[in-house]
């Protein structure tokens, strides 16, 4: 089981390494809408191993079987090396090619927050709130660690709740019936 997991984890998470330090050095030119597309695409396409892992346990090491908690706990195995994976590249990328994210950020999301139309009090406030936020992400490397996780997380739950759904299985293929009637009686 360890190498399954290990295995479609780490490639899993080199997919998403893989394009975080490819588009990052895009942002400017990409912008942040159709990056946060390109991201989430791309963690839906990196956590598709999880179903490829899920099925290759099944069919090796389960003789055809699995139930749906054996499935569940190889896929959240898988996603979770992927997911630290992402969180390890995001910390590289973060603290040696872009310490002024936080700056970034919050000059981007107050800008919407102008663009808004709310009210003067309503957009201090949530410049006050964003601010004091990205105050903790820079100095708490616990809640830096968290909020990053937080990003692939819903996917790949989702991913390895479909998956193992789909692949569950409680006898091996070779027993499944055919469906046909049995004329041999």
């Amino acid at each position: 089981m360890k190498r399954i997991v290990l295995t479609f984890g780490l490639i899993s998470g080199a997919i998403l390494a893989a394009m975080m330090f490819m588009t990052l050095p895009f942002l400017e030119k990409i912008g942040s809408d159709k990056a946060l597309v390109i991201g989430y695409t791309t963690m839906v396409l990196a956590f598709l191993l999880v179903f490829f892992g899920i099925r290759s346990y099944r069919d090796t090491i389960g003789a055809g079987r699995i139930s749906f908690l054996r499935a569940l706990s190889v896929g959240l195995l898988i996603m979770l090396i992927a997911s630290v994976c992402y969180v390890i590249s995001w910390e590289i990328i973060y603290h040696n090619f872009m310490p002024d994210f936080t700056e970034k950020y919050v000059a981007r999301a107050t800008q919407e927050a102008r663009n808004s139309g709310k009210s003067p009090e309503q957009i201090a406030q949530e410049v006050e709130q964003m601010k004091q936020m990205m105050t903790l992400y820079k100095t708490n490397i616990l809640f830096n660690l968290a909020i990053t996780i937080l990003e692939p997380l819903p996917v790949g739950i989702v991913m390895t709740l479909i998956s193992a759904l789909i692949l569950r299985r409680r006898e091996p293929k070779e027993s499944l019936g055919t469906g046909l009637p049995d004329l041999q009686n």
